[in-house]
């Protein structure tokens, strides 16, 4: 994986401050990136939780990000579609944007995952993980993901 993904807020590995989980303000964290490889048309961001007692846990879902963007500021609002084409999907909890960590018991991981995709993808907002992985299949030309904990 070659995109560095890191964030002001915590470390690789760091506790989550409670700011950016359901037990607070629930504001997407700040995340910045230096590099994405020629050749990129978009970027992609999925945060999930692979810990969640029913399985991987989806949190956030953003796609079509213009690829001179090198970072996104803490507190994404849950619209649909921005001005620079980016779009975000829904998270399980069944609402669009940034839902953050809520683990029903223990420390849980959370991976925010950064892709350089070859192309724009032709999806509506509001789709799932799952449909923008599919779509993403064949087309990721690096990534990069940063991990950050929390426990209630």
């Amino acid at each position: 994986m070659g995109i560095e993904i890191v964030s002001s807020a915590f470390r690789e590995g760091e506790m989550i401050p409670k700011k950016y989980t359901c037990d607070d303000v629930n504001v997407s964290p700040p995340l910045e990136w230096d590099y994405v490889p020629k050749g990129t048309v978009t970027l992609a961001i999925i945060c999930d939780d692979p810990d969640a007692p029913a399985g991987t846990w989806t949190h956030w879902v953003i796609f079509n990000l213009p690829p001179d963007l090198k970072e996104l500021p803490e507190g994404i609002t849950d619209e649909r579609m921005f001005d620079n084409g980016a779009k975000q999907g829904i998270n399980d909890f069944g609402r669009i944007g940034y839902g953050g960590p809520a683990p029903p018991r223990g420390t849980h991981r959370y991976y925010f995952k950064i892709y350089a995709l070859d192309v724009e993808l032709d999806l509506s907002a509001g789709i799932t993980k799952d449909e923008l992985l599919q779509a993403m299949e064949g087309h990721v030309l690096d990534e990069g993901q940063l991990m950050g904990r929390y426990k209630r």
